[in-house]
């Protein structure tokens, strides 16, 4: 008899600390803006894109100022998705999902939603996804609602969710924020954490009026755009004080890659250099915040390298969960900086685009083709630096670059096709260029 009621008192045990170590699983929000760089953030510095409620966010939580993604938008879904870079999966374009690309494919990845489910969370991904390739099912998520076509933003008629198209005339930011919510409020007393990946669709061209402004379309509604994208953001942090949630739920913020070409946005009277699609700071520095109230420190600005990468280990640390062995992840956690820690930072962060790449530390960086740029006046300048012109600390850094993109060898991996816009208007103008000759 004292065996069995030694054995049910343990049982017990065992059940309360489940109970308690799912209580301290936070509930995890990334809510990814599309075609969003750091000159359409007013906390980022922005003079002409006024955005209060991401502000709001920042003001709560830890803005970092040096994250980087992609430049074009499946190669940072792929990198956000699998936790590592792109000649290691092949998501190296837009292109790369088609089924005979040279994308990532579920089957040999060992990606985020689908670790997050190991660790007990609900999973679920709303909005922009189909330059990942397959569907977010195969890719671990529970429940999703997407679009049907290769743009699939705005004014549309259908719409896909968990695998059915819905037939319905409607403005997509709508009916995925409806989404989300409504998944948010069917998990708010759930015995399992959830986990929302928010892909949205603002603020991509093409640049159409919103529900909320008269239906002219045209460029001057790239404002109205943000605006739109920064009340839905506002609405979602609202819903979840209402629930009670908030205290409970890390929401991080970023954008896919840098503001799209035509929409010069000055920071404090200065262009960042570059756009989306280039190898420059516009093309891939993103913004990133993260708020956690009570566990994020409130208005604290971290200068810390992240990466899109890791963002895998990161969710999965939080999560409790475990990263499988033998299985290459490029991915850092940056954990202990959500909880105010000092953590583990980065030396350096690595983009790729199709055939393209470059490793950068905080004061420079180097490209595949051997060249150095300062980066002490970056995002606004990015200063090439000659081996003949090299001082102490640039050559220092040529080294440590060189050896960094040595050990990594891309050339080695998957970086043939899938390029962006601007690789294939160079290889044509140098097409055209030998035609001549």
């Amino acid at each position: 008899m004292k065996q069995l009621t030694s054995l049910l008192l343990f049982a017990s045990f065992c059940a309360l600390c489940g109970q308690l170590t799912a209580a301290t699983k936070p509930n995890i929000i990334f809510i990814l803006a599309d075609d969003l760089g750091l000159d359409g953030v007013s906390c980022y510095g922005s003079d002409i894109h006024p955005t209060p409620q991401i502000d709001k966010l920042a003001a709560s939580g830890t803005r970092f100022e040096t994250c980087y993604a992609a430049p074009l938008c499946g190669p940072s879904r792929c990198v956000l998705m699998s936790g590592r870079y792109a000649f290691r999966t092949g998501g190296i374009g837009n292109g790369s999902w088609r089924a005979n690309g040279p994308g990532a494919k579920s089957k040999d990845e060992q990606p985020v939603a689908k670790l997050m489910k190991q660790a007990g969370y609900a999973t679920c991904e709303s909005g922009k996804w189909r330059q990942v390739g397959e569907t977010p099912h195969d890719w671990g998520f529970d429940e999703y609602c997407t679009d049907p076509t290769a743009g699939g933003w705005y004014w549309k008629d259908s719409y896909i969710k968990n695998g059915e198209t819905i037939s319905a005339s409607h403005y997509n930011p709508d009916v995925i924020q409806a989404f989300s919510l409504d998944f948010i409020r069917r998990h708010k007393d759930g015995d399992k954490p959830f986990f929302l990946y928010y892909a949205m669709h603002l603020v991509h061209k093409p640049t159409l009026h919103t529900p909320i402004s008269p239906p002219k379309d045209g460029p001057e509604r790239y404002q109205d755009n943000i605006a739109y994208m920064d009340k839905q953001v506002g609405e979602l942090v609202a819903e979840l004080d209402k629930l009670g949630l908030r205290e409970k739920t890390l929401v991080m913020f970023s954008g896919d890659n840098g503001t799209a070409v035509g929409y010069p946005s000055p920071i404090h009277g200065r262009l960042i250099n570059g756009a989306k699609a280039s190898m420059w700071e516009g093309g891939s520095r993103v913004p990133l915040i993260a708020s956690w109230p009570g566990t994020t420190p409130a208005g604290a600005v971290s200068k810390d390298i992240v990466n899109f990468s890791d963002m895998l280990s990161t969710f999965v640390e939080l999560g409790g969960g475990q990263l499988p062995k033998d299985f290459k992840y490029d991915s850092r956690s940056i954990a202990p900086q959500l909880r105010g820690e000092k953590g583990n930072a980065r030396e350096w962060a690595y983009v790729q685009l199709g055939p393209r790449w470059f490793v950068r530390e905080p004061g420079f960086k180097m490209n595949e083709k051997g060249e150095l740029f300062d980066m002490s006046d970056a995002p606004f300048v990015e200063k090439p630096v000659a081996a003949s012109a090299d001082t102490d600390a640039s050559k220092a850094a040529r080294a440590r670059l060189t050896a960094v993109l040595a050990e990594l060898n891309p050339a080695g991996g998957k970086t043939d096709g899938g390029e962006g816009k601007a690789d294939k208007k160079k290889k044509k103008a140098e097409r055209k260029k030998k035609a001549k000759q």
